[in-house]
């Protein structure tokens, strides 16, 4: 049997040991002291920065082929919620699907200067390339960029049904407030996604931005821009628990967390492609803690609702191009 310190030494382990390290945070200088202790005469080649650098480029540069190379036809995914992460100075649009059984799953990544129409069509494009179906409907759950939900549009056509994350959009409707007029506001418009009738709903939203039209029209614009889609959970007549987990893109931006924390030790990003490495590596971390969807059981009405909802035609307007 090999003794601990031969079974490091084995290339693929020591890959492995330097992505798993270096993702929980440790920089390469201080890599040597998250090892188990294995006496003095480890060899300098092990733990040296350099050697470290190089594992950790090797093991996120699979992390990276392995993620993009994913076929997705082999599974039925009822949700895609689609937020971008600002990395040094890239933006990366990150695409995560929820199957119809409530799994989880990174699906895929495309890196730009910003979260523009053309990265987020490149990104969608690939999706369907690699076998994602929307034939039987299927709810995108973005945040609130323009670019996005045109290249949502222009990509899958009719069977997307979208929301509007409901936390971006109070965000963005309280960026156009004075501090002493957001506390009122957030509450009037958590008052109204609460709501379980569709159309109380959206009265109350509109009654809001009429109310901030004359004092502050900026909010009101930005409330009353895409107003509806925030609504869509409710629109479809889903249980309480499925809108709670589909009204944002909160499971992404947890998974957004994994990447921060991974990649603070970095003094100085290279390229773009090293962006797409650690945020790869740091996003398939993640993905290992997730948990199955609250109201996952409740999946089959969703189902149902996107059926209903996505128009007979819309098949067709599928572009992989």
């Amino acid at each position: 049997r090999l003794s601990s310190y031969e079974a490091f030494q084995d290339e693929q382990l020591l890959t492995q040991a330097a992505l798993e390290r270096m993702l929980h945070g440790l920089s390469t200088r201080r890599y040597h002291h998250g090892l188990e202790p294995v006496g003095d005469d480890l060899p300098a080649v092990a733990t040296s920065k350099s050697s470290v650098s190089r594992h950790f480029v090797a093991a996120t540069r699979k992390a990276l082929a392995e993620l993009l190379a994913r076929p997705l036809g082999d599974q039925r995914y009822l949700v895609l919620m689609l937020d971008g992460i600002e990395v040094a100075d890239h933006t990366v649009v990150v695409a995560l699907g929820i199957t119809d059984d409530g799994q989880k799953q990174i699906l895929g990544l495309w890196e730009g200067a910003t979260e523009n129409a053309t990265v987020c069509r490149a990104l969608l494009t690939d999706l369907v390339e690699r076998g994602l179906r929307v034939d039987g409907g299927i709810l995108v759950v973005i945040d609130g960029a323009k670019a996005l939900r045109a290249a949502v549009r222009d990509v899958l056509g009719a069977r997307a049904t979208v929301q509007r994350c409901q936390v971006h959009k109070k965000r963005n409707v309280l960026d156009h407030l004075p501090d002493e007029a957001r506390a009122w506001v957030s509450r009037k418009l958590e008052q109204a996604w609460r709501e379980t009738d569709y159309e109380k709903a959206r009265t109350a939203l509109t009654s809001l931005a009429k109310t901030l039209d004359d004092k502050y029209p900026g909010a009101a614009a930005s409330l009353r821009e895409g107003l509806e889609e925030t609504l869509t959970v409710l629109r479809l007549e889903l249980p309480e628990a499925l809108r709670k987990t589909l009204r944002s893109t909160n499971p992404i931006e947890s998974a957004f967390e994994k990447v921060r924390m991974a990649s603070r030790n970095v003094k100085r990003w290279r390229n773009g492609q090293q962006v797409l490495r650690w945020t790869a590596a740091g996003l398939l971390e993640a993905e290992k803690g997730f948990r199955r969807i609250k109201g996952y059981r409740q999946l089959p009405m969703l189902s149902e609702a996107l059926s209903r909802h996505a128009a007979p035609e819309a098949s067709s307007a599928v572009q992989t191009a």
